[in-house]
Parts: structure tokens; sequence; C-alpha cells
């Protein structure tokens, strides 16, 4: 379709917005589609009141008690579930072994580090770790300290890498920085530690068979394929960055699977172009509910964030930075926060366990003060 304008408008998008103006990008497929953008006297998030539904949501996963060794469901739909996990060393769980039968699994580690168990071979895991388990795969952790884990569960499809296009197989990370399997390190572990499992918990259904055997389950003695375990860690991560205009947050797009994408935003420079924009742009989500897991750092665009808190902005909700992060942005070269990011195409669930624990007058925050 073509494009077409009137009255005051830019050239490029994201650039050269007139001084005292907003720009609010409206499209679909998650930027990847039709877009158009509106110059405005005064941001989309202007409102004084919300009646109805449509609202952003806070909650302060801080606050769940921990329940360790159970999946804490947080929110879902038919494509993806996300949980909170927690585990303690010598926990029971690492006398059993965990097998999702119903998705794969993404775990993230918020905090803590340790090992993982698989038939493939053992994987170290640190803060700041994506941990993928493949659907159907058995697999025990050893935690060296206590970890919790933000968990991403794919129901229709596996994770798989993004598309690069242009910028090359590299981009956003190096498929070579994908921890592998040791299988070596594996049995070297069980026999260092003594270990033995006898038992797999299987999950289908979001019920648990347990299966025991009179031999150790992580008995591989070798393997060949392309379906296999991994861990990726953020510190491998090479955020793509343009001095010259703000990117749309698609392109910090880590894993892709059926009906959703994962995010990583890395800390990076900022814009340095006098006329580019340096702060998120207004947008509507307008197809995809959008959950953000806030890990690290200093989260200039929200006020009264922290690390562990998640928000929900769901699809139709007009937003952007909150009003005090046009000034703060003034005074900045560098953003070191770290965030991950669920959009989902269809519309997320909220369960009672983050019911519990949310911000009541978060949706006031945009309000000026």
């Amino acid at each position: 379709m073509h494009q077409y304008s009137q009255g005051i408008h830019t050239s490029q998008g994201h650039k050269g917005i007139p001084e005292k103006h907003y720009e609010e990008e409206q499209g679909r497929k998650g930027f990847f589609g039709p877009v158009s953008h509106l110059i405005k006297p005064e941001p989309s998030s202007r409102w004084v009141n919300i009646e109805g539904p449509l609202k952003p949501h806070l909650y302060d996963i801080v606050e769940v008690a921990k329940n360790h060794g159970k999946w804490q469901r947080l929110m879902f739909n038919s494509d993806v579930a996300i949980y909170n996990f927690w585990l303690k060393p010598d926990g029971p769980e690492t006398r059993r072994s965990t097998r999702n039968a119903d998705g794969d699994t993404l775990y993230f580690v918020h905090q803590g580090k340790g090992v993982v168990l698989t038939e493939y071979g053992l994987l170290s895991y640190s803060r700041g770790s994506y941990v993928c388990i493949p659907k159907s795969l058995h697999h025990t952790f050893f935690p060296e300290e206590e970890t919790q884990f933000l968990v991403i569960e794919s129901l229709n499809s596996f994770y798989r890498e993004p598309e690069r296009g242009m910028v090359g197989r590299n981009a956003f990370y190096d498929p070579a920085s994908f921890g592998k399997p040791d299988l070596e390190r594996l049995h070297q572990f069980k026999k260092d530690k003594g270990v033995k499992i006898l038992s797999i918990d299987i999950k289908r259904l979001d019920a648990v068979t347990t299966f025991t055997y009179e031999g150790d389950v992580y008995d591989t003695v070798g393997w060949k394929g392309d379906y296999f375990p991994f861990t990726l860690h953020i510190n491998d991560l090479m955020p793509m960055m343009s001095h010259r205009v703000h990117l749309p947050p698609s392109t910090h797009t880590t894993f892709v699977a059926n009906g959703f994408v994962v995010c990583t935003f890395m800390p990076r420079p900022v814009e340095s172009d006098p006329d580019a924009l340096k702060v998120p742009f207004y947008h509507q989500n307008i197809d995809y509910d959008e959950v953000l897991f806030y890990h690290d750092g200093n989260f200039f665009s929200r006020e009264g964030l922290h690390s562990g808190m998640i928000t929900l902005h769901p699809a139709g909700f007009p937003h952007g930075p909150h009003p005090k992060a046009h000034e703060s942005i003034k005074t900045k070269t560098f953003l070191d926060e770290v965030a991950v990011m669920v959009d989902s195409w269809k519309p997320f669930q909220v369960d009672p366990i983050a019911a519990g624990v949310e911000v009541p007058e978060y949706w006031k925050s945009w309000m000026k003060k």
C-alpha cells in the first residue's frame, strides 16, 4: 500500500519530531506490518481517567511468597504461559527429574547459579542465562545458590531463532554462543556428587505422572542431532543500535514461537543525533499483549519500578514513556536497563498469584503530577 501524508509530518519515523510535539506509531503485526506515524501536540497517554477493563497492569512479583520447587503461574493463554519458579540448593527436586510433555520450557535466570542435568549432557547457568529445554526432555536442576527463574512455556511450537534478514546470521547473537550440553561433564558430576536419579515427573495436560526406574535416568552414552537443550547468556547478546534513529522493540527479538516472541532489552548508548527520538515511541500494541519483566538496571522510562516487577500492557492500550522520561533522557548518554519481553498475539489471562500483588494505581503513573 502506498504512503500518503497530510499536515505536519516527518520524512523518517522517530526522527525530526517538531518541538513540543509527540509522535505516535500506529501499526500492525508488532512493528512488521503497515504503519503510520501521527504528530500530535500532546501524548496519547494524557488521560485523566480510565473507566473499563482496558488498563495497564503492574505486578510486584517480589511480594509473591516463595514456594520452592513449584511453578507459580502468573499469566497464560493457549500459546504461552509465564511462571515464577524458585529452587534452593539440596531441595527435594535434586533427587528427581522433570519432563514437560505440554511444551518447550524457556527458563530465564533472574538470580542464582548452578547446573542442570539433561539426557544430552550437563549445562551451567548463572544470573542472566536463558536455559531452553525442548518438549519432553527430562532434566534436573542442581542450584549452587537459591535460584529464581522466569519460566516461559511454549505450548504450540518449539523455540527458534528470529529471522535476521539483511543483518545476517550473527546479528544480536551469534549461534556459536549457545551453551551446549556436555555429556562428559554430566557423568563426572554424577560420579563426584554420588547422584543417581531414578524417577521422572512428567507433566502432560497440567497433570503429573511419575515414572520410576531401577537404574539412573541419565544414562546416555552418546547422541547426534539438532534437537537438544541449550543455554544463552545475556552477556552474549549484542544489541543492534543506531546512533541516528530509535529502533523498534522487534529489533531485540531473542526467540520466536508460534503466537508470541521473546525479546531481551539490553544496556545500550542513547541515540546521539540531535533530532532523534531518544525514548520509546508512543504506540498501542494493536495486535499484541505486551508483558515486560524487569530484570536489572535503571528503568528510566517508567516510574516506581524495581527489579522483579512485571507489567502487562494489553493490545489496544495507548502507552509510551512516562512524562518525566522526556526530561531525564536529555542528560543521559547510556541506558543500563535489562528486561525480558513476551509479546503475545492472543490475550493473556492473569492468575490469582499475580493479581494478588498488583499495583492498582499503575494506570495513573502517566498522568502529569
